[in-house]
């Protein structure tokens, strides 16, 4: 069946339907129209309507989530028409945003920020123009076409998705052959970081992945910093893996194969393809610890040193 229309609802746009549309135009390349659907379009499958007509029936491309009961699965039109294209358990897995999406449109701001443990207000003060200025442009519209410079936006928006979920598999099975985990020894607990060999395989963009795949691993408390190809010239990306404070590049700015360390320490760039330097640069930046002398791991951070004067006998 070749889809020949996208209705969605008319009025103010939201990040849910706006996403879903996005989706579908990048797959079918066909108009989107913004008004309430007819019977005749929820029970034609060549049309696909999106968070609206209160039906929810993948085999005629019908994909709204109103209707379904107070206690359902937080699953919004988004969900469903990722659901509908075998993506939504890889977007689930690798997409941080979608959850806080669903949240958002299923259960409203304040039960959304209480699960993403936030203050209400943190929405507010996250919510992009980027995304103010595009779902007012699409709101003012009663119909799209390739012609719109939104539509194409759209279609980007999707494509960069869909091009994200279905290579990222491919990308995870590079990784798991390719990549190496390094131990860097330290005074303390030793620093590990995952390194990734410059390859022509995965030249236009070296990085990505690499935090998916760390997380596929379930080594997110094990690793403290990656080591990558830089991609905009010779030598390798020096960054903390998530943040972690036992590094701090800014402490090699001065070397002489270190063409750029953020002052803030949390990544540099140098020369080297060297692995043995790249492990020496590795070390010098290891954060020393004064007067810790009690070294633990803690789940969500990793391995750390503590003063015993402040550690709380059990």
């Amino acid at each position: 069946m070749t889809i020949q229309l996208i209705v969605t609802h008319a009025g103010g746009a939201h990040k849910d339907e706006f996403l879903a549309c996005s989706l579908l135009a990048h797959l079918h390349g066909v108009p989107i129209q913004r008004r309430d659907p007819t019977d005749d379009d929820l029970a034609d499958p060549s049309i696909c309507v999106v968070d609206v007509g209160g039906v929810h029936d993948p085999s005629l491309n019908n994909f709204d989530h109103h209707q379904f009961p107070r206690d359902a699965p937080p699953l919004c039109a988004l969900s469903l028409v990722l659901q509908s294209i075998s993506l939504y358990e890889d977007a689930l897995s690798f997409c941080a945003w979608l959850r806080p999406a669903e949240w958002l449109d299923t259960l409203g701001p304040n039960e959304a920020a209480k699960l993403m443990g936030i203050p209400r207000t943190a929405l507010a003060a996250l919510n992009s123009p980027l995304d103010i200025t595009l779902l007012n442009r699409f709101a003012k519209y009663t119909e799209l076409d390739s012609e719109s410079l939104i539509y194409q936006v759209m279609c980007l928006v999707g494509e960069d998705i869909v091009d994200y979920l279905r290579t990222l598999r491919k990308r995870l099975d590079y990784l798991k052959e390719h990549s190496q985990y390094w131990t860097i020894e330290t005074d303390g607990e030793p620093i590990v970081a995952l390194f990734l060999e410059d390859s022509d395989t995965i030249s236009d963009d070296p990085s990505f992945g690499i935090y998916a795949f760390i997380e596929s691993e379930g080594k997110e408390d094990e690793i403290h910093a990656t080591v990558y190809p830089d991609r905009r010239g010779e030598g390798y990306g020096l960054a903390r893996y998530n943040d972690s404070q036992r590094l701090d590049f800014s402490q090699i700015e001065s070397h002489e194969d270190v063409r750029f360390a953020h002052k803030r320490g949390f990544v540099a760039k140098v020369n080297t393809t060297d692995p043995t330097r790249l492990k020496e640069l590795l070390q010098l930046a290891v954060v020393t610890v004064v007067d810790h002398d009690i070294d633990c791991k803690i789940d969500g951070i990793g391995a750390m040193s503590l003063k015993s004067e402040f550690v709380k006998k059990a």
